[in-house]
């Protein structure tokens, strides 16, 4: 999702107070190491799940994600460990002193993976294809600024022109939402209106071609997708090394947890999907006193794991149950029900921080330590459930509505992640306290997203990574419209009036320019989500990331995947792991 995919520290201020000229040039991006890597080599990774799509525009999950990062490219792009915003495919830009026209000059000499060269056109007809109708693409509402679409011209090839319809306070750190896709490949996908279905995972490799720098060698799905060095890849280290350092880039389909760590213990991947589990780390810490891992610690998970309702009016209308379950008093209910400090204990084993919503103290420019909370209060919990007509009425362990219904849902999770599963056992163990059952069901990533999609279940808890921290650039999660807006994607108009004061707030901040006006809207945003509880929010873990002994030059970020981000300045040493 944008927010996955779950959205900067400090926003790029469009400079339209200070008439002011903003110029970025190439020596913006972080330094390489001065003595040159060697070249060559394959590094073994992990994946938890099969990706969706290769088409990032039309699917938003963390695998399509990865391999988005891996094969293509974006014209800037928000840096993951600094989350300050780079030039990419374009060398610099300019600003006009209103804030609304950014003249980017693309990299000269740009070459696709295929040898076809890289142009404006190819940016025009990527941003046309975003808002093409037949597209619904997942990334449209991610490129609008309050509902309306950016505009593109491109006077001559290397010069790209984005126009905003109003302001809009991130500035061009928006573009960050969209890789580039190649015009003499997809506009006839397009052209038929089917590029919602192009570049799926039957796509023979050859077909799909990039700006990354890497491109697909083979998918066998299942078991492994294997990248190889993209030749014509553009960027060079400090010693005028090309990148990627890796000859190749192997990434195992591991989808348990546990057979995630035995493969990077025993040395079969060098680097896992993500970060390590809370109950990793002291082994983890013990392979590296003996020289089998590095282990390193990044900061706050700035994504806490989320739970929520399904709320679509429409699934409750047909449901009895929907007369407590799909209430502000419910949801709050349970929400006094969780002892953050002793779930952040016992899922986390210590190593996290209780929170009361989405934004985390990992998130260290948005993140408001006065939100409004619900104190842990089990008598509170069962007060509430009472006002709902909520009693036991058979003397047995749990609740039941007027008509006999026992108070219990369905709770969906994803398979094989331990520490969902744990989370999602204390949850249980505390609702069944006081007196409403429930069950877990744990799915495979792409069927929980389908039920998701479909609005078929009862609640979920999951994993969902924002792409940037920055709230305007995630407004697919906040804004009712949006495609990342889990308890009720999607709506044409918003569902109740605090969804609809929302999105006035969101529109708002993301409009305004004044970093101190956007703090505070920001905040009113996260008052009405407090007050209303759309979803709910128990603990964000401290991230720490293990690697083998062959990798080097690992930049780790706090968002999701933290080592693949930066793929192309990967290296490694000594034999590749064997499969």
């Amino acid at each position: 999702m944008n927010r996955h995919s779950r959205f900067p520290l400090v926003a790029l201020i469009v400079v339209a107070l200070l008439g002011y000229l903003w110029w970025i040039t190439p020596s913006a991006i972080p330094p390489r190491p001065a003595t040159a890597l060697a070249r060559g080599g394959t590094l073994t990774g992990a994946l938890r799940a099969e990706p969706r799509s290769f088409n990032r525009l039309a699917s938003r999950d963390l695998s399509t994600e990865v391999v988005t990062l891996l094969t293509q490219g974006k014209l800037v792009r928000v840096n993951r460990a600094t989350q300050e915003l780079e030039p990419w495919l374009a060398e610099r830009w300019t600003s006009s002193p209103d804030g609304l026209v950014h003249t980017l000059t693309l990299r000269d000499g740009l070459q696709w993976s295929d040898g076809a060269p890289f142009t404006s056109a190819d940016a025009a007809f990527t941003i046309a294809a975003v808002f093409d109708p037949n597209t619904k693409s997942v990334l449209a509402s991610s490129l609008e600024v309050d509902g309306a679409p950016i505009g593109v011209t491109t006077p001559d090839a290397r010069t790209v022109v984005v126009t905003f319809p109003r302001p809009f306070g991130p500035g061009i750190r928006l573009l960050d939402n969209v890789v580039i896709l190649p015009k003499h490949r997809l506009e006839s996908a397009v052209a038929a209106g089917t590029l919602s279905q192009a570049w799926g995972p039957t796509t023979p490799p050859a077909e799909l071609v990039g700006m990354g720098p890497f491109v697909l060698a083979s998918y066998e799905p299942g078991q492994r997708i294997t990248f190889a060095r993209n030749p014509r890849y553009w960027r060079r280290d400090d010693t005028g090394q090309p990148l990627p350092y890796l000859d190749r880039l192997v990434l195992e389909i591991v989808p348990d947890q546990n057979g995630e760590l035995l493969a990077l213990q025993s040395g079969r991947i060098d680097i896992t999907q993500q970060q390590l589990r809370a109950d990793d780390y002291a082994a983890a810490r013990e392979m590296e006193r003996a020289g089998g891992l590095r282990v390193q610690e990044v900061g706050v998970s700035p994504d806490p794991d989320v739970f929520f309702f399904n709320q679509r009016q429409t699934v409750w209308a047909k449901d009895p149950r929907g007369s407590w379950m799909a209430t502000e008093t419910f949801r709050k209910a349970l929400n006094h029900a969780i002892d953050r400090e002793a779930y952040a204990n016992t899922v986390f084993l210590g190593a996290a921080v209780p929170v009361h919503g989405p934004v985390s103290p990992g998130n260290k420019k948005w993140f408001w330590p006065d939100l409004p909370r619900y104190a842990f209060d089990r008598e509170k919990a069962s007060a509430l459930l009472t006002e709902l007509g909520l009693a036991n009425r058979d003397a047995d362990a749990f609740l039941e509505d007027a008509g006999g219904r026992e108070a219990r849902f369905t709770m969906l999770i994803f398979k094989g992640n331990t520490g969902l599963e744990r989370g999602a056992q204390v949850l249980k163990e505390s609702w069944e306290r006081i007196g409403v059952a429930v069950d877990i069901v744990p799915l495979e990533t792409g069927a929980l997203v389908e039920r998701m999609l479909g609005g078929a279940f009862d609640a979920i808890f999951f994993n969902y990574v924002a792409t940037d921290p920055d709230p305007a650039m995630q407004r697919d999660f906040w804004l009712s419209s949006g495609s990342a807006h889990i308890w009720n994607i999607g709506q044409k108009t918003p569902a109740t009036a605090w969804e609809r004061e929302m999105d006035d707030l969101v529109a708002r901040q993301a409009a305004a320019v004044d970093p101190a006006e956007r703090v505070r809207l920001f905040r009113d945003v996260q008052r009405v989500f407090s007050e209303h509880l759309p979803a709910l929010y128990f603990a964000a873990p401290r991230l720490f990331v293990a690697v083998g002994p062959r990798v080097r030059n690992e930049t780790p970020g706090v968002t999701r995947p933290q080592l693949l981000w930066s793929a192309d300045t990967l290296a490694v040493v000594g034999d590749a792991p064997a499969r």
